[in-house]
């Protein structure tokens, strides 16, 4: 396999299992403990390895998710916890959500460790979001743990190429969210208000920016060597079903 379709046979898998720990009653308690919502805990503990910076910034980082959405989960957590801090928490969660989930997964140190080399090897060039991840510490002791990090840095890595690729393709982000599978829905959920533009149009702009983003990430794969593409998958894949109780 080249690495741009083991860049595109991945990203579903990396999604899905990149962000499987936000969701998780755990991670949900500790934005109570922090004294903030669920919705401020998310947007502040993905965005707060940004630092201090306003919410403009991280709506221009996040970009899929509307301004004045961000702005209400940002602002409503600055005002109790450093973003610093709730990324440290968010990124704590995700550690214990690891080791739980991922820990007795199917070799999961060997997955830990193919991640990383991806991890390491990609280019944070425009994607400010990936590479404030990636410069943060981390204290993960068990290959779950290492594992689910890498799966964190590596969806931000794609969701930053994606960003860069739709802005190439002449769309809004908000047009590529009600281009996407979930449509009126996903951009609701993105805290977009209607009235929506027409999709029609945009389908084949978002097809061309979902395979800008295969290439934009494919060199990380690079740094795998002969058949470790193939080996990744298939860890990966086994991790999936692993985390569905399969």
């Amino acid at each position: 396999m080249t690495p741009e379709q083991v860049a595109a046979a991945s990203k579903p898998l990396v999604l899905e299992l990149g962000e499987a720990f936000s969701r998780c009653p755990s991670t949900l308690r500790r934005a109570r403990l922090l004294g903030i919502s669920g919705w401020a805990f998310y947007i502040t503990g993905r965005a707060g390895a940004l630092g201090d910076v306003r919410a403009e910034t991280v709506a221009a980082a996040l970009g899929f998710i509307a301004p004045e959405a961000v702005a209400d989960g940002w602002d409503a957590a600055v005002r109790t916890v450093p973003p610093l801090e709730v990324a440290g928490a968010n990124l704590a969660e995700c550690c214990r959500w690891g080791g739980t989930k991922l820990g007795d997964a199917p070799e999961a140190a060997r997955l830990a460790a193919l991640l990383r080399q991806v991890v390491d090897a990609a280019d944070g060039s425009g994607m400010p979001l990936f590479a404030a991840w990636r410069a943060m510490p981390v204290d993960a002791a068990t290959p779950g743990a290492r594992a689910a990090v890498a799966l964190l840095l590596l969806r931000e890595h794609f969701a930053g190429a994606y960003l860069l690729a739709v802005r190439a393709a002449g769309m809004t982000p908000l047009e590529a969210v009600l281009a996407g599978p979930e449509g009126d829905a996903g951009a609701s959920a993105c805290g977009w208000s209607p009235p929506y533009p027409p999709v029609g149009p945009l389908v084949r702009r978002r097809l061309w920016a979902e395979a800008v983003t295969d290439r934009l990430v494919s060199p990380a794969f690079r740094a795998l060597g002969p058949g470790e593409g193939a080996e990744l998958l298939n860890l990966l894949t086994a991790a999936r079903l692993h985390v569905r109780g399969g």
